[in-house]
Order: C-alpha cells, then sequence, then structure tokens
C-alpha cells in the first residue's frame, strides 16, 4: 500500500507556488500517518523552460521533465494529480522568465519570436511546448466534473458577496463579426476509418506548403476546419471603435490569447493595430526597424522605442489617439495600464464573469466604471456572453442568497476541441487554399484563404465524446438534477457532436432523468430562468465553453471560482483533482511582494485534496486515506463556517495564517475520529498543542507581515528564501514538524 499510496502535489507559479511553500509541510506531515507520499513534480513556467534545454545547462542545474513524465502517468490507473493553477505563457511572459533564468545564471537561449535560422527554429519549436496552455492539454485525460461543494455553495448563500447593479438602459454590448470569423467559416466531419492527415496550403501563385504532416486520424472522431478573415475582422474591429465612441462609452477586448496561443494574439494584434491606425502607419518605418509587433500589445511597443529618437513624438500619438476615440478600459488605472497592453492580460472567462458581477461595467482611466463595448470577434462563444449581458440587463442582477447552482461536465479529454488544436493553427502568407488532406490524397476539409488570414483544423476523437456522455448521465442521477447539453445546431461541429450524444445518450438508462440539447443562447436563458428559480441545472459542455461556463457561474454564484470542486475521473482510472482559477495571482503576489501579504485563498487545495484522498481510498483500499478524507471534509466545513480565509489587508489574516487553521481544524478532526485510536491519539496532543498557542502563532504569522519580502525572484524564487518567507511562525513550524 505504501508503495502505491502517491499523490503528486504539482509545484507551478505565482500565489499557489508561494502558497505550496506554506501548506506543503502540513500536507507532508499529516499524511504520513495514512502511508501517503507526496511528491511534488515541477511543472512551473520556469521548470518547463529548464526541463526543455538540458543540453544548455550544467549537470547541478538539469531537471527532470515532470510534465511529460506526468502526461505518461495521467494515462496509468494509479494516477492521483494535484493541478494547482499554472501560468499559461504568453510571449512577454516566457522572455521575462526566460531573462530572469539567465540573470540567476542558467544558459539557455533566448526566444527567437520570428526565427531565421535552422538553429533558431528548432529552439522556437522547443519553446512551442512551453508557451500558452501547454499544462492542461497533457495532463487532461479525461473529461471534467466541476461543481461547488455544498459546504461551500451554503456558505456563499449565508454570506453572499457583493453584485454590482444592472440598469435596463446599460449600454454595455458585445460586438461580435457576422461572417469570416471562425464560427461562420466552420466545416466540420466525422472521421470514418484509421488513417493519417496532413494540411497542405496550395497558393494561387501555384506555391506548396506542408502546414503539418502526416498525423493520425481515428474511426469516429469529428474534425473541423475554420477559417479567420484577417480584413474582415479589422473592418469589424473598425465598426466597434466607432459604436463605442457614438455611445461615448468605453471599448474593451475580451480574447484568450493564454490558452488560444497562434489565433488569439493575432487577433489582439489586429485590434490593437486598427484601433492605432494612424500611428502604425506613421510610424511604419520605424516600427519595422525596431521589429514591433502588435500582436505583443502596447507594452511591448513602449519597450522597443524606447530611447528612440522619436519616443516622445510615438508616446504623444499614442496618447492623442485615446483621447480622441473611444476611451480604453483599463487592466490598471493607478498605472496607466490599458486592456490593450499585454495580450495574456486579456482573459475572456476572467474579464467577462467581472463584468457581469459589476452590473455590465470596466473601469477607466480614473479608476471609475463605465459602460463598455466587448470586442470578442468570433460567434462561436459571444452569443454565449451576449445573451448573458441581455439577460442581466432585463432581469437584473442575481442574488447570490437565492440563486441555483450551475455545476459542469466539460468535454476535455485527449485535447478535445479546439484548446487541442496549436499545431493546427496557421497564420497563411499567401492567397489560395488550405486543404486537409488523407494520405491517398483525398480532399477532407478544404479552406479559401487570403494573405493574414488565420486557419484553423480541431480534433474531438470518439472515446472521450462516449465517456462526456456517460459522465454527464452518471452526474444528473447521482444528484437528481437537470442536466443541458450546451450545443449549437447552426456551428458545424456542434451538429456533429450533436449526432453523437443522441446516438450515445441510448447507451443509457435515462428514465426519471431530464436532459436536454439547447442552442448555447437558448440554454443561457433557461439555465439562468432556473437558477433564479432557486434551482440546480447541470450544464453539458464542449472544452472551450467548459472554460468559459466554470467561471461565469461559479464568480457569479460564490463570488470567485477558486473555490469550486474540480475533478478529472482520467480515463484509465485515475484521477486529476484540479485546484481551481489563477487569473488574481500575478495581483495577489504583488501585494506578496510589496506587503509580505499574500491573499490567495487556498480552499481550492483543500477540496481538491479531500476527493484525492477519497479517489486513494476506493482505489487502492487505503482505509486510513479515507480517515483523512473525512477528517478534512468537516475541517474545510468549520474553516468556511469560521471564516478563516484570507481577508483583504496587512494585519489581516493571510494565506499562512488560513493554513494554520485548516491544520488545527484537521488535526481536532482526526483527533475525533473513532475509526484508527492510532491516528486518534498521534493528532490530539497535535491539535492540543495548536490550540494552546494559537494566540501565539497568530502574533508570529501577523508580525511576519507588512515588509516587502526578497524570494529571489517572480518565475523561479529562490526556495529557502521562499520556505523562509512562508513559514514565518516558529511555533507552527515546530509542531509541524514535529508530527
Amino acid at each position: 500500500m505504501a508503495e502505491k499510496s502517491k499523490i503528486y502535489y504539482t509545484l507551478t507559479d505565482e500565489a499557489p507556488m508561494l502558497a505550496t511553500h506554506s501548506f506543503l509541510p502540513i500536507l507532508e506531515a499529516f499524511t504520513r500517518s495514512a502511508g501517503i507520499e507526496i511528491e511534488v513534480p515541477d511543472i512551473s513556467l520556469a521548470g518547463r523552460i529548464l526541463a526543455n534545454f538540458p543540453e544548455n545547462l550544467k549537470d547541478d542545474q538539469k531537471i527532470p521533465d515532470a510534465l511529460a513524465e506526468l502526461g505518461e502517468l495521467a494515462t496509468r490507473s494509479e494516477a492521483n494529480i494535484i493541478k494547482l493553477p499554472n501560468i499559461s505563457a504568453s510571449v512577454p511572459q516566457l522572455e521575462e522568465a526566460i531573462a530572469e533564468l539567465q540573470k540567476q545564471g542558467y544558459a539557455v537561449p533566448n526566444y527567437p519570436a520570428e526565427p531565421k535560422t535552422e538553429e533558431e527554429k528548432a529552439i522556437n519549436k522547443k519553446y512551442a511546448r512551453v508557451l500558452g496552455s501547454a499544462v492542461n492539454p497533457v495532463l487532461r485525460e479525461g473529461n471534467s466534473d466541476r461543481r461547488a461543494p455544498k459546504a461551500v455553495k451554503n456558505y456563499a448563500k449565508a454570506n453572499p458577496h457583493r453584485m454590482g447593479v444592472w440598469n435596463a438602459d446599460s449600454k454595455t454590448s458585445i460586438a461580435h463579426m457576422n461572417s469570416g470569423d471562425f464560427y461562420g467559416t466552420e466545416t466540420s466531419i466525422t472521421v470514418e476509418t484509421d488513417g493519417k492527415f496532413r494540411i497542405v496550403f496550395y497558393g494561387n501563385d501555384g506555391a506548396l506548403k506542408v502546414l503539418k504532416d502526416f498525423a493520425p486520424l481515428k474511426a469516429g472522431e469529428v474534425i473541423d476546419s475554420s477559417v479567420m478573415n484577417l480584413s474582415a475582422l479589422k473592418s469589424f474591429v473598425h465598426d466597434a471603435i466607432r459604436e463605442a465612441k457614438e455611445e461615448d462609452i468605453l471599448l474593451s477586448a475580451h480574447l484568450k490569447a493564454t490558452m488560444m496561443k497562434i489565433s488569439d494574439p493575432i487577433i489582439f494584434g489586429a485590434i490593437v493595430e486598427t484601433y492605432f491606425k494612424d500611428v502604425f502607419e506613421k510610424y511604419k518605418d520605424t516600427f519595422a526597424e525596431l521589429d514591433v509587433n502588435p500582436n505583443f500589445g502596447l507594452a511591448t511597443l513602449n519597450e522597443k522605442i524606447a530611447g528612440h529618437s522619436q519616443e516622445a513624438e510615438i508616446k504623444a500619438d499614442i496618447a492623442k489617439t485615446i483621447e480622441n476615440g473611444p476611451k480604453l478600459a483599463m487592466v490598471n488605472s493607478d498605472k496607466g495600464i490599458t486592456n490593450f497592453h499585454v495580450s495574456s492580460d486579456v482573459i475572456v472567462d476572467a474579464s467577462m464573469a467581472a463584468l457581469v458581477r459589476g452590473g455590465g461595467k470596466m473601469w477607466n482611466k480614473d479608476g471609475k466604471e463605465e459602460d463598455t463595448v466587448c470586442i470578442i470577434p468570433d460567434r462561436t462563444y459571444a452569443g454565449f456572453y451576449d445573451a448573458i449581458v441581455q439577460d442581466m440587463k432585463k432581469n437584473g442582477a442575481i442574488d447570490p442568497k437565492t440563486f441555483g447552482s450551475v455545476p459542469n461536465v466539460g468535454l476535455m479529454a485527449q485535447k478535445a476541441e479546439e484548446y487541442g488544436s496549436h499545431d493546427k493553427t496557421f497564420q497563411i502568407s499567401g492567397e489560395g487554399t488550405v486543404k486537409v488532406e488523407d494520405e491517398s490524397g483525398n480532399v477532407l476539409l478544404e479552406q479559401n484563404v487570403q494573405d493574414g488570414d488565420i486557419f484553423r483544423m480541431c480534433q474531438t476523437k470518439d472515446a472521450p465524446i462516449q465517456d462526456w456522455v456517460k459522465l454527464a448521465v452518471n452526474r444528473a442521477k447521482l444528484s437528481d438534477t437537470t442536466a443541458i447539453f450546451w450545443l449549437d445546431k447552426d456551428r458545424s461541429h456542434d451538429s456533429k457532436i450533436i449526432e453523437k450524444v443522441e446516438k450515445y445518450l441510448k447507451d443509457h438508462d435515462l428514465t426519471g432523468l431530464d436532459i436536454r440539447i439547447m442552442d448555447v443562447k437558448d440554454a443561457v436563458t433557461e439555465t439562468l430562468k432556473r437558477a433564479r428559480e432557486g434551482k440546480d441545472t447541470i450544464s453539458v459542455s464542449g472544452n472551450v465553453l467548459r472554460d468559459y461556463l466554470t467561471d461565469m457561474f461559479p464568480i457569479l454564484e460564490l463570488g470567485t471560482s477558486a473555490k469550486m470542486l474540480s475533478i478529472v475521473p482520467l480515463m484509465n482510472g485515475g484521477g486529476l483533482f484540479e485546484t481551481g482559477a489563477g487569473g488574481s495571482a500575478p495581483k495577489h503576489v504583488e501585494q506578496f511582494l510589496q506587503q509580505g501579504y499574500l491573499r490567495w485563498d487556498s480552499l481550492g487545495e483543500f477540496l481538491a485534496l479531500q476527493a484525492s484522498f477519497e479517489h486513494l481510498a476506493q482505489t487502492q483500499n487505503n482505509k486510513k486515506a479515507q480517515i483523512l478524507a473525512d477528517a478534512l471534509d468537516a475541517a474545510n466545513a468549520k474553516f468556511l463556517a469560521n471564516d478563516k480565509s484570507p481577508a483583504r489587508k496587512v494585519g489581516q489574516i493571510d494565506n499562512r495564517g488560513s493554513h494554520f487553521y485548516l491544520a488545527m481544524y484537521w488535526a481536532e478532526a482526526l483527533a475525533d475520529q473513532t475509526s484508527d485510536p492510532e491516528i486518534s491519539a498521534k493528532f490530539a496532543s497535535v491539535a492540543k498543542a495548536m490550540q494552546e498557542n494559537e494566540a501565539k502563532i497568530n502574533e508570529e504569522l501577523i508580525a511576519a507581515q507588512g515588509n516587502p519580502q526578497d524570494v529571489g525572484g517572480y518565475y523561479h524564487p529562490n526556495r529557502e528564501k521562499t520556505y523562509a518567507a512562508m513559514r514565518p511562525s516558529s511555533t507552527l513550524n515546530r509542531i509541524v514538524d514535529g508530527i
């Protein structure tokens, strides 16, 4: 048992990584009593960079490729992985991390954004494995089951978070394309036999370029191709700019450049370039000389022009454009950081959920809230947000005290849908046709393209779809809850998925169940109507929509998406337990480095661990793991009831204090249980020591706040410095280390 009982607790980035340095010693001390070993694979951005360039490092600097090892583990039945939020790196973040590692003495190469030599192309290809959502597609060998635990939901109803006021005359709107987007151009087929495909560009000038060489196809999988037309995109953005100016409201962009790491930075760049059209035309030669790329936003533009003879002139023209154009929504009003500064700041699921919760408003340059035109170009998901905005205008903000719950069953196994499209997404140079061909040269999918267009192909395998349908039916049965498949019959891909859902639902006994298939806009309306009546509804959705739903509804219900229980039953019997979203992590790090106060809430980690222990108990017959799980459940309930999550300001409880209280409540629950006298006796003394020293421990933890912190790096901090900063109570450390 001891050899098999392993939990892989991932080391990631930013605030979750800092929190791990406080919580991990507690976790290791408590789990030893159940014969459970905790492994800590490093899948942070810095860790992923170092793992990909061993040939550049000294022997004592080399680290294993933890992500690849975890990916292989995820296909095995013994997998038990706790996945904390990690950085889905944008190019600017990647470059910052590289610079930090180089400064620390790691000779990793610079990132060649536009590789020219063979060596640069090889380096670029390695960094492509690190960029964007590099982690999730590797680990997600199962579909997603995400819900608010009952204790969390009850706490949210009893302690409702603040909601903004929605007015019927709100000017906030969703601006989307009506043609030339991925939705409008999508074609989709179901593959009949196993085989191979390749993607080839045939230029009108006779040129032929293989964009992706032969890769496997499986019988039954759904494949799609679609195109975002660049000129249509820019024309649409021009109209959105005019609308915001006429309405005298903010203009904002909402994309997911971190996950859609090829397409969305290009779309972001087109928005930036269109808004600042006069600036890019006036300084065309200067920008070419400085290698200014609009895809990287205003922040990189400002860095590139720094020290140039025209710097002041360019900055004045940028300011004049903003002054004369529609006002830009701000990411940070105090620092003048606009919504157009960095593509990775523009994360649609986080930004739109915050907007809906806040009454449809974003921040202007003066730190005041205003209505906004939200640019979400592609109709594939813009309709979801549009329907929510329309509902809020019509019915007003929701009431967290009475609002029902919207758990999600999400299709994401084996890189399903668009989030698995990175290696099949290309910006086209030239006019012509892109064809997806089989090994016999038969054309499976075909798109006409123009210079600058974005071509995308996606794959969704059949086995994950069957598993997804089964998971949805099981969840509906277990909780006796209505389940709605969010599938748009007018979208080519969804129409193929609907055929499969209807087929595989017949494999299950649906007696007494309410399972429906609805278009996305109708599903929004029906789900919100039911939730306002206090009814729960399971949303059953595809991969990208899963991501958007599991931020939107938790933020409306709970005020945060970090408190959701996120379980991925892996298809080969293992378990992946995700701990919530990390969108707020950078702000928390900033506060910690400046003030020694970490606001990150680890409740997601606590909830995931409980499910992880239960999984160990069930799959490996580890009865002590079940004792840990039951005691942690009681501790989580007490933690919520006594409101021991981090507060907001220096002098109040922060992340480290919340870990202390969780540990004390967990020890109390273990001491009180009667099924294992040995564990009970061991933790009775631990609980007593913590109770007797509660005031002293709190005093030591609070005393550590208020001063700037140096942990030796943002992306790759120093281990000793970080542990010292995150474990400042010698009294608590003595008790924990003595278990």
